[in-house]
């Protein structure tokens, strides 16, 4: 009976816990995406051929996340079920390791940006998963379904399905909730103030560079100002060209300040500039600093005395009220 509660108890736990994992990371895949490309880089897993895929990896690896954290709830399929978290949290569990270890990996991104552990602090975190899920393995019978009939199985493909679609829609727009210290409301120049705890602030690389100098700290003073983010030309979606010419347009119009922000060559955004007929000169700003600012390529965001008023992807612009 004893063993009978203990094992109930861990499968809420470690479906809770593999629900809210996924789930921080489903709304925001872009952001997994750019943690296994630091995984897989030269100067840490030195496996640089599997970046081009870490996209569909990160989705893979997010929604499998979630859906046996549903799966063991329901007890659906449960030997299935139990062996997958327990070979899930090993990779899991290597990567940690791996990353405190040799101080690779500061942080494994295992909850997104919702909520940030230290290398080691996460490891000892799997250590703790990976008995609950021992224990589920070897009690696996006490897994049972807590729904008769097909009833696990309908709620399996249904949480599927509306994992696949919120993925869609995030990739397609921008994240459903953003996390990050430059999500709307937050205050950039707020996130760049040191507190009494000595942590180095959430916003420490914000820097707008023309030839002469940093604008940021003007720019932050401001109020009406449209940033178009492009944080490397390269990659950028050329469908988006157009509506950002237009959003722009209607921004100046309006009395904005406009700026295109980019860490790639200022010859390149030059030409860029005429071939695209746009109207705004470009800034410089550090890559890793713009994909955190906004998960699009490229994308516009709205400051007004700092604070972000306003974010969209270039799909949707036009619903941009200036």
């Amino acid at each position: 009976m004893i063993l009978k509660i203990i094992t109930q108890i861990a499968r809420v736990l470690v479906g809770a816990l593999f629900i809210f994992s996924g789930f921080v990371k489903l709304v925001d895949p872009i952001g997994s995406k750019y943690k296994f490309q630091e995984y897989f880089s030269e100067g840490v897993l030195n496996m640089e051929f599997l970046i081009p895929y870490t996209l569909p990896f990160a989705i893979l690896l997010i929604i499998a996340e979630i859906l046996l954290g549903v799966m063991v709830l329901i007890g659906y399929k449960p030997k299935v079920t139990v062996w997958s978290l327990f070979l899930l949290t090993l990779v899991f569990l290597f990567l940690t390791w791996y990353s405190a270890f040799y101080n690779k990996v500061t942080d494994c991104g295992c909850f997104g940006d919702a909520v940030k552990l230290s290398a080691w602090g996460t490891f000892y975190k799997n250590i703790v998963l990976i008995a609950l899920i021992i224990i589920l393995v070897i009690k696996v019978e006490h897994v049972k379904p807590i729904f008769k009939g097909k009833i696990p199985k309908v709620i399996t493909f249904l949480s599927l399905a509306g994992f696949l679609f919120i993925t869609q829609h995030v990739l397609t727009h921008l994240p459903l909730i953003d996390f990050r210290a430059y999500a709307i409301g937050k205050n950039i120049s707020e996130g760049m103030e040191y507190k009494d705890d000595g942590e180095i602030p959430p916003v420490h690389d914000f820097m707008l560079e023309n030839e002469q100098a940093d604008l940021a700290p003007e720019l932050l003073k401001k109020e009406k100002v449209m940033l178009v983010i492009i944080y490397d030309l390269e990659k950028v979606d050329v469908n988006g060209f157009p509506a950002i010419k237009e959003v722009t347009t209607r921004a100046k119009e309006k009395g904005y300040t406009v700026y295109g922000v980019s860490a790639s060559f200022t010859d390149d955004l030059i030409l860029a500039k005429e071939k695209h007929n746009l109207p705004f000169d470009f800034l410089f700003c550090d890559e890793t600093t713009l994909k955190t600012v906004i998960r699009a390529n490229p994308g516009v965001i709205i400051l007004d005395k700092g604070t972000v008023v306003e974010k969209k992807n270039w799909i949707d612009t036009e619903d941009i009220e200036l």
